[in-house]
């Protein structure tokens, strides 16, 4: 994909919040692209960034949070400086999203088959009519029985699952270029959610849609993903093929977030588990974000924070990698650990 211009760039973004005790900097230095067909999961523990960065690609950061730093580029034009009312013309045309929650993201006072309508007679050249044939093809795609029937009813009137579903049409029917895709399976049962990976793959693929998906579950990632950012305290410490960070993890907290998977190959006695919690946004620790936590840690990483270098076929941001590193690292290591 490296001859295709990608249709989302983000370079050095910085989102800041600030308070009367300071500023607190919820991402630092994110940069990462997707290319059309493409899907970038984002991983990490909670409060790793994952959806501070796709709320602040949609526009959509609380205040007072806002984008301190670096840019935001939507098939090469600028979109993070745009005025709200050039913004709002772009999500939902150009920039779907597929939210947590489906009760918050549907108005509950207006039909499901309503909110679809809407949103394509906005976005697309359809009249009302054309507008709700396909919100019916839609409901049916993502797997809401009876949609011709259930098209006319509330949000209210449907399951967690179902409402998840219609979120996931609602997102797609204006045929965005970009998904931001923050945990769409959650509230779906294990058969759906493999319905609904292999849907928005398909979607992917067939229509060109980039995609980052954002979750917990690293099973939806190797079965959805192209590649993947690891996300760690506001950064990314590691990105690079799915397969390769799967089965090769470079920074030390990939290989902690891997290990907790279970095996499917194997019995385990004990599962694998990461030491301590992340760190608060007041209390970021100098030099690597991830050194109170690391078995492997040395004096470097105590006091220089490490930039993104090549490690294993990827990219990490770890001096185990730096060449300056290497040697009497693994003494260190073990002295530290």
């Amino acid at each position: 994909m490296s001859d295709v211009k990608p249709i989302l760039e983000v370079r050095n973004l910085r989102v800041e919040f600030p308070t009367r005790r300071g500023t607190l900097v919820a991402l630092n230095d994110v940069s990462f692209s997707i290319a059309p067909g493409e899907v970038l999961g984002v991983v990490g523990e909670s409060g790793a960034g994952k959806s501070m960065t796709g709320a602040a690609i949609i526009g959509l950061l609380e205040p007072p949070g806002r984008i301190a730093g670096g840019q935001i580029l939507l098939e090469g034009r600028r979109i993070d400086n745009l005025p709200y009312q050039e913004l709002r013309k772009i999500r939902g045309r150009q920039i779907g999203a597929i939210f947590q929650d489906p009760l918050t993201t549907l108005n509950p006072l207006y039909t499901v088959g309503a909110q679809l309508i809407e949103t394509m007679v906005t976005h697309l050249p359809l009249n009302p009519a054309q507008a709700r044939a396909k919100a019916i093809e839609w409901l049916e795609l993502v797997g809401i029985p009876a949609a011709a029937q259930r098209i006319d009813s509330y949000p209210h009137e449907f399951s967690g699952g179902m409402r998840q579903r219609v979120v996931i049409a609602l997102a797609l029917c204006a045929e965005p270029k970009l998904i931001v895709a923050d945990e769409p399976t959650t509230a779906l049962d294990v058969s759906i959610q493999a319905q609904v990976i292999a849907l928005l793959k398909r979607l992917a693929r067939e229509k060109g849609t980039a995609m980052m998906l954002v979750t917990h579950d690293m099973g939806v990632i190797a079965e959805t993903a192209d590649r993947v950012a690891v996300m760690y305290a506001g950064r990314i410490v590691e990105i690079g093929a799915v397969r390769n960070v799967v089965k090769h993890a470079a920074h030390p907290y990939s290989s902690g977030l891997m290990g907790s998977i279970p095996p499917v190959s194997r019995r385990l006695e004990r599962m694998q588990q990461i030491d301590g919690a992340m760190p608060r946004l007041s209390a970021i620790p100098k030099g690597c974000p991830y050194n109170p936590r690391c078995p492997k840690v040395f004096d470097r990483c105590m006091v220089e924070r490490p930039e993104l270098m090549p490690a294993e076929g990827n990219l990490a941001a770890c001096w185990l990698y730096a060449d300056t590193a290497r040697p009497g690292r693994d003494a260190e290591g073990a002295a530290h650990g």
